[in-house]
């Protein structure tokens, strides 16, 4: 029935929004995590603006799951039997949570790096660049293309093959990074075989084939050397 007054409507929004909760543990997840944000937020005295955009990020994130969910039950209600159809709704709104997420996390990194670790010699972020934000966009870039080209040649299945590997370059893009940092030839060794093995394990599962691992590799390192070149 329809709501006769704002206060029904109020008590309506509250009723999905606890029964979301109740049933979805992501949803919990997200509020515990909006909750230390929050925290963290008035610990650290960020100025008005951050708090802005930590409470903007935190919104955002917990309206894409709330949407996801009510997604689910419509598609559920439709049917409860297995269709092609209802499987990519319920994937694509779970991919837009995933999207918002990664979003969230990434402006919260950037509002609050230069409060958690002064030891790296951040500025207030807002100001100055923070620190690793070239090694991050670089990762988030590679992901994309990493994405863009699966979703082009459209091979294989989620985290399981397809053209390129992105295990290879994702672990490739942050051994790069951490080359170009400077911590030395020990350290970067270390995490040039840490890569290597994380490429030869997606050949020994059989999930890439050896060109797959190879132009992922490439690929991963390739925009991460750009990325120091053009923007360092």
């Amino acid at each position: 029935m329809k709501p006769e007054s704002w206060v029904e409507s109020l008590n309506c929004a509250i009723e999905g929004i606890l029964w979301a909760v109740k049933r979805e543990r992501h949803l919990r997840y997200h509020f515990v995590a909006a909750l230390a944000v929050l925290f963290l937020a008035l610990f650290f005295h960020v100025t008005a603006l951050e708090f802005f955009l930590l409470v903007l990020a935190a919104v955002l994130v917990i309206f894409a799951e709330l949407m996801n969910t009510a997604i689910e039950a419509l598609v559920d209600l439709v049917t409860e039997e297995y269709h092609e159809l209802a499987k990519r709704a319920k994937d694509v709104a779970a991919g837009a949570v995933l999207v918002t997420s990664v979003g969230a996390a990434t402006l919260g990194y950037l509002v609050l790096s230069g409060h958690i670790f002064p030891l790296f010699d951040s500025q207030p972020t807002l100001i100055e660049q923070p620190h690793g934000t070239i090694p991050v966009g670089a990762l988030l870039m590679t992901v994309i293309l990493v994405v863009l080209l699966k979703a082009r040649y459209n091979h294989g299945s989620p985290l399981h093959g397809g053209m390129p590997s992105g295990h290879a370059a994702i672990a490739f893009s942050i051994a790069t990074s951490v080359v170009l940092s400077g911590s030395g030839l020990l350290i970067s060794l270390l995490v040039l075989g840490l890569a290597l093995l994380v490429s030869q394990s997606r050949l020994l599962m059989k999930i890439h084939s050896p060109r797959e691992v190879f132009l992922g590799a490439i690929l991963g390192t390739a925009i991460t050397l750009l990325a120091h070149l053009f923007f360092y």
